[in-house]
């Protein structure tokens, strides 16, 4: 009885776990969306469920995903290349808490996740999703981690978007990834809510504006990156990051803040990872700082000044500042410290901190704006009126015993006189006249003119001390026995009755007008002689005028670049027009091409007639990319043609064309081969650069005897050098993105007529993401130039192309080869066996090429030079200074400009003493039309107009 009874318990048992194995157990709607996801996908195979029935949550379950009962609660299909877009009923799944689709390709619109109350963490990051919906966020209010890194082209088509208001209410948010997502505008207040947050990365965006306030509150915070933002970048100060108290890593490079380090920087106890690169941050770089125990210090290409900290860290570096003395613990002079204290008062002025440097402000090489000296080299007039300083007057300004002069009227200085400015004993004349200076005024000598009028805050009551009575305005200061300074005029007198200027203030009046007039005639000279020059070029041409016109000469509004090219079918001449269009429209038949961005297409035949059919006498040189020839426009102009070869049409070829054509539309620089076009058609890949009579570099070093060259002389080399080093400078930090070349070398160096290098093969250049950061690639170069970090790790910084920059002064100073295994061992890596000798005065000298003239002067230089070499070929990538010091140590050795004794121009002949006039009235009858009438004021018509976007594209940086 007993076990008949167990038996049928069993069998019923074993009926019920069947019908629990084929019923549908998942909720419907939650397996609905599975197989819409599925279904959608282009690749749907990678996901290894059933495509008819199935239950997710059966036994077993569906790969990647996870629940608990008859609901899905996570997703976790990551790294996987799916390729296809989310649902749009994706926030059905109303269980869910985890989601895990980083690494994949899915794209389309990110459907809303509105209501999914549930959710905790969302790996989005690392995908194609196109746009972000408005209602995202509402109701997400069990928020942990979101992750939306590097999805470039959210909402590309209204041009970015913002995080929510509803973001807000996630309020348990710990960890917020959102960089290269597109982003722009603000960082939202409501950020200082998140109370728990831990980390916020929103690197490489659009952001704009100051860190807000509130994010003070958040005590939490361990990983702050605000990187190079895109654009303006983010301005303003950074106080607020002081009271984030965890902070472990800290990234504000590559944006525009400004203002000094915080000087209680040191309360970030837990700080181990700060970088500050490439800021406008300015001022003395706090004692705080350079005690805290860091594991990287980045404080490059800021306006720093004064002495430099003996830092506790080891890895830091602070290269492209003002500081007063080039290595740290060395202090600066006493009036350079009272000036930058003074300095410091009036909040740092750019003009003034980019002007105030070295360790000597009478420095006769270097003129401090506003700064007059003695003839005992002592500071003797500050002169910086209508200079619309702001701030509070410093009284270190007591320090400079040998003033005699102060002037600073017409600024918006406020606050009191400091009260020990009153032992200025030497001190007669100090104008603070229209500004905002409050009472009391200090007891001064009653020698000493003061001038005050013009402070609405000492109108009330408050008057000059009786014992100054010469601080009425309208009277002269004693005499100095100096003359009055030149640069600036005295600020306008605000009070009416102040009566005339005396005698001394109209003949400099006089003497100023009169410069002023001799050099505005001079320039009108200069102008009329270049525009007859112009004119006669123009009638002695028998061709079209112009046939390359490079995107950076443009003028119009429309940034069109034009190139005149002979038709395909009948020899005429027909036009290749480039502009921001974005549109190719290119036929057979000598139509006009239009192209994006002022890249140019050109057709393959215009090459073929300008290389003859890619002739073999007009080869200039073979590389892995294909080989390079010589050609010929129609007016004349060569220009150089890389063809790829039909044999190496490979991936990593096309993403070699594609490099070259992406970076040189973004750089330009003199020292930075241009692009003028590119070809593609069928299996043909061209590339159309300016053409480069000397050819590589490598030629005249290693190859000038087989090829009867002059060897280059030490002059040259320098010049090339520093020109190499200009052009590298601008890639690593001064264009719009930072760029390694990854490939430096003689045979990518190429020389112009007048020996000026230019630096070309941009097809290994890869983008520096993150400023300074190391970014992991295929190992890509040449031996004997790769950095060791690089060639093990496969990690590159800039500093890999600090690297090979150092083994090119290497190969310029010894005329050898980088590896050469037909050297002795010892010396086949030229790098190493340079390490050995460029210390030793006499193994150097015998290092040095042979074709080089040695004397004791030029040794000081290469002395230099292979100081700098071993530099920037040390072993750890920190060791290494940035190009920017490079050309620091360079630029001073080229010999500065002389004027030649005789200028053979085409305009030789012109005889600068005749009058202005007559050299009019001869123009005038030459050219047939009357010029008696042109006015002096009016010269400036003849200037051409600025192109459009040249301020935005280029910096006075930009032409170093």
């Amino acid at each position: 009885m007993d076990t008949h009874f167990l038996n049928l318990i069993s069998l019923l048992l074993l009926l019920l776990s069947h019908t629990l194995l084929v019923s549908p157990y998942t909720d419907p709607n939650d397996v609905k969306i599975l197989n819409q996801f599925r279904k959608g996908l282009k690749n749907p195979e990678l996901l290894p469920w059933p495509e008819e029935g199935g239950d997710p949550c059966g036994t077993p379950q569906w790969k990647y995903i996870y629940c608990n009962g008859n609901r899905v609660t996570q997703i976790q299909a990551k790294y996987l290349n799916l390729i296809g877009p989310l649902p749009s009923n994706f926030n059905q799944l109303t269980k869910l808490q985890q989601l895990g689709l980083q690494n994949n390709s899915l794209n389309g619109p990110l459907p809303s996740f509105k209501g999914l109350s549930n959710l905790q963490q969302a790996f989005l990051n690392n995908n194609d999703f196109e746009s972000i919906p408005e209602d995202f966020f509402e109701g997400l209010n069990n928020l942990q981690v979101l992750a939306l890194d590097y999805n470039t082209n959210l909402n590309a088509a209204t041009g970015g978007w913002q995080f929510a208001n509803a973001l807000r209410d996630s309020v348990q948010l710990e960890k917020i990834y959102c960089m290269s997502c597109n982003l722009v505008g603000p960082i939202p207040d409501f950020f200082g809510s998140f109370a728990s947050l831990s980390l916020l990365r929103l690197s490489g965006n659009n952001l704009t504006g100051e860190i807000p306030a509130t994010l003070k509150g958040l005590s939490s915070l361990q990983t702050l990156w605000l990187n190079n933002q895109k654009g303006d970048g983010l301005t303003g100060s950074i106080d607020v990051v002081t009271k984030m108290v965890s902070l472990s890593s800290l990234w504000l490079h590559g944006n525009q803040f400004s203002g000094i380090i915080p000087l209680n920087i040191g309360d970030l106890s837990s700080l181990k990872d700060l970088d500050l690169n490439g800021n406008k941050l300015v001022g003395l770089i706090p004692d705080a700082l350079g005690k805290m125990k860091l594991d990287s210090l980045d404080l490059n290409n800021n306006h720093f000044m004064g002495p430099i900290p003996n830092f506790v860290t080891s890895k830091v570096t602070f290269e492209s500042n003002n500081f007063c003395q080039s290595k740290p613990g060395i202090p600066c002079s006493f009036e350079v410290m009272a000036l930058l204290e003074f300095l410091g008062g009036l909040n740092y002025p750019l003009n003034l901190v980019n002007s105030w440097i070295g360790n000597n402000p009478c420095n006769d090489d270097v003129s401090w704006l506003g700064i007059e000296c003695n003839a005992n080299g002592k500071v003797s007039m500050i002169t910086l009126s209508n200079f619309n300083l702001s701030g509070t007057l410093s009284p270190s300004v007591a320090k400079l015993d040998s003033l005699v002069g102060i002037r600073l009227g017409g600024n918006k200085i406020s606050g009191v006189i400091p009260s020990n400015w009153t032992s200025l004993r030497s001190l007669t004349l100090l104008d603070l006249s229209n500004n905002n200076i409050s009472s009391p005024l200090p007891n001064f000598s009653k020698s000493l003119k003061l001038l005050i009028d013009g402070n609405p805050l000492l109108n009330h009551g408050s008057t000059a001390p009786e014992a100054s009575p010469s601080s009425s305005p309208g009277k002269s200061p004693p005499s100095s026995g100096k003359a009055e300074p030149s640069l600036h005029t005295p600020s306008p007198a605000s009070n009416s009755n102040s009566g005339s200027k005396n005698s001394e203030r109209e003949e400099n009046f006089i003497v100023m007008i009169a410069k002023i007039a001799g050099a505005a005639t001079g320039v009108f000279i200069v102008i009329l002689i270049n525009l007859y020059c112009f004119r006669k070029r123009k009638d002695n041409s028998n061709g079209p005028s112009t046939l390359v016109i490079h995107p950076r000469g443009v003028s119009n509004s429309e940034n069109v670049v034009k190139i005149v090219v002979p038709n395909n079918k009948n020899g005429n001449i027909s036009t290749v027009t480039g502009s921001a269009s974005g549109r190719v429209n290119s036929s057979g038949n000598g139509e006009p091409h239009v192209i994006e961005a002022g890249n140019l297409v050109i057709s393959v035949e215009v090459l073929r007639n300008s290389t003859k059919n890619f002739a073999a006498e007009n080869e200039l040189g073979r590389g892995g990319f294909g080989v390079v020839y010589r050609g010929e426009l129609h007016d004349g102009t060569k220009i150089a043609v890389k063809r790829m070869e039909a044999g190496v049409i490979s991936s990593a070829a096309l993403d070699e064309y594609q490099s070259e054509i992406a970076v040189l539309s973004k750089v330009r620089h003199r020292h930075l081969v241009s692009l003028l076009g590119y070809s593609f058609d069928g299996t043909e890949r061209l590339l159309v650069y300016e053409y480069m009579p000397q050819g590589a570099l490598s030629n005249h070093l290693f190859h000038w005897k087989r090829l009867m060259l002059e060897p280059l002389s030490w002059k040259r080399r320098l010049n090339i050098a520093l020109d190499v080093a200009r052009g590298m400078e601008y890639l690593h930090s001064l264009a719009h993105q930072s760029f390694i070349h990854r490939d430096l070398k003689p045979s990518n160096i190429l020389l112009g007529d007048d020996f000026r290098a230019k630096v070309s093969d941009f097809g290994l250049v890869k983008l520096a993401p993150d400023g300074k950061k190391s970014v992991l690639t295929r190992l890509a170069g040449t031996f004997g130039y790769l950095a060791p970090e690089y060639a093990v790790t496969g990690k590159i910084t800039t500093k890999a192309d600090v690297f090979s920059f150092g083994v090119v002064l290497m190969e310029l100073l010894t005329g050898l080869i980088a590896l050469d295994e037909d050297r002795p061992e010892e010396s086949q890596y030229l790098a190493a066996w340079f390490w050995d000798i460029k210390s030793d005065k006499e193994k150097l000298m015998t290092a040095v090429d042979r074709t080089l003239d040695i004397k004791e002067e030029t040794f000081e230089s290469i002395s230099i030079i292979a100081e700098l070499a071993g530099h920037c070929t040390a072993r750890e990538p920190i060791q290494r200074p940035d190009m920017g010091y490079a050309v620091n140590v360079l630029a001073p050795l080229v010999e500065k400009w002389k004027p030649y004794e005789d200028v053979t121009e085409e305009c030789n002949g012109i005889d600068y003493s005749i009058p202005l006039n007559q050299m009019l009235k001869g123009w005038q009858e030459k050219e047939g039309r009357d010029l008696s009438n042109k006015d002096l004021q009016d010269s400036k018509s003849s200037i051409p107009a600025r192109p459009t976007g040249f301020a935005e594209s280029f910096t006075s940086v930009d032409g170093r």
